[in-house]
């Protein structure tokens, strides 16, 4: 992976939607150099102006890395040329609309103007790569890395090859990611859904039925993850969380509790539909909690307490260990 020089590569972030800006951030802030791309110079505009606002609080949860906002700012050029955007670089985040006919588009296009070296990655987060990499000549150099967003919050990154990503394509995205200080979650092979999809899903599905049934209402079902498995979950995953649950580890949880899991696996291979009668109840529940009108100010709400978060996990990683 070329175009770097002193520990500072060249990067592209192609579309400046919700999750371009966010990923330009990421970039920025671990010291990379970011040409933010879109075709509409008002997408640009509104996402620099995002970028502009939201630094200050990253810088105030020391989230910079030690840098200023300004100096953030200042990493961050806006283009509405592809070839310019492309010009000179080593990495490459892709964030366009999630239709297989304009991924295979704009891969074809990022293939044909990026040098030879660098890497093609896809943000998309329900497209299997093979979907839409079959035709590109340089199929060997793309990939997806598909974030948790923001992935200036949320560090975890999956990395799903198609069947023709090369080796040194993976071992360079989650190289590069790493430095960024992401977290990457590298898959052997694709899948739909990839991995946390299917994770959350799972619990969805279960969630909705807990509802549907009259087992709980949605707030005690946010409270048992919010103050119950999300509290471990934070700083480790349902693995460690069993190997720590059972005196001798993780085979001794299995042999203590597989036949509770297996006792419940019966009763949730019935699906309940999301957009059915339950729905009414949720969502009503939901907005006595939160008119519409108070989504965006909530959103604000998360993503500073994710800051803290962070900030704490960082602080805790130095004093008590990773």
């Amino acid at each position: 992976m070329g175009a770097e020089q002193g520990g500072v590569m060249e990067t592209a972030v192609i579309g400046a939607g919700f999750v371009g800006r966010a990923w330009a951030i990421t970039f920025a802030r671990a010291g990379h150099a970011v040409r933010l791309y879109d075709p509409e110079a008002a997408a640009l505009a509104k996402a620099l102006a995002f970028i502009r606002d939201v630094l200050p609080d990253l810088a105030a949860n020391d989230l910079l890395n030690g840098a200023t906002p300004d100096a953030v700012m200042a990493r961050i050029g806006a283009f509405t040329d592809l070839p310019g955007a492309l010009a000179g670089v080593g990495y490459v985040q892709e964030n366009t609309p999630e239709k297989v006919e304009v991924k295979r588009a704009v891969f074809a296009a990022l293939d044909r103007e990026a040098p030879a070296g660098a890497v093609l990655a896809s943000s998309t987060s329900a497209l299997l790569p093979s979907t839409f990499l079959e035709d590109v000549p340089g199929r060997s150099r793309c990939l997806v890395c598909h974030p948790i967003n923001p992935p200036y919050l949320v560090p975890a990154v999956e990395v799903c090859p198609s069947p023709w990503t090369s080796p040194e394509t993976i071992a360079s995205a989650v190289s590069f990611l790493r430095g960024c200080g992401q977290a990457p979650l590298v898959m052997k092979r694709e899948i739909d859904g990839f991995i946390m999809n299917r994770l959350q899903g799972a619990l969805l599905e279960e969630a909705f039925r807990l509802v549907a049934d009259g087992v709980a209402d949605i707030e005690d079902i946010d409270v048992g993850l919010r103050d119950g498995l999300g509290l471990r979950w934070s700083f480790m995953g349902p693995f460690e969380t069993i190997d720590l649950n059972a005196p001798g580890g993780v085979r001794d949880y299995a042999d203590r509790y597989q036949g509770v899991y297996a006792g419940i696996f019966p009763s949730v291979q019935r699906r309940v539909d999301w957009a059915g009668p339950v729905m009414d109840r949720i969502e009503k529940d939901r907005r006595d909690r939160l008119p519409t009108d108070k989504l965006a100010d909530r959103q604000v709400w998360r993503d500073r307490r994710l800051m803290a978060l962070l900030a704490h996990r960082r602080k805790a990683a130095k004093d008590i260990g990773p």
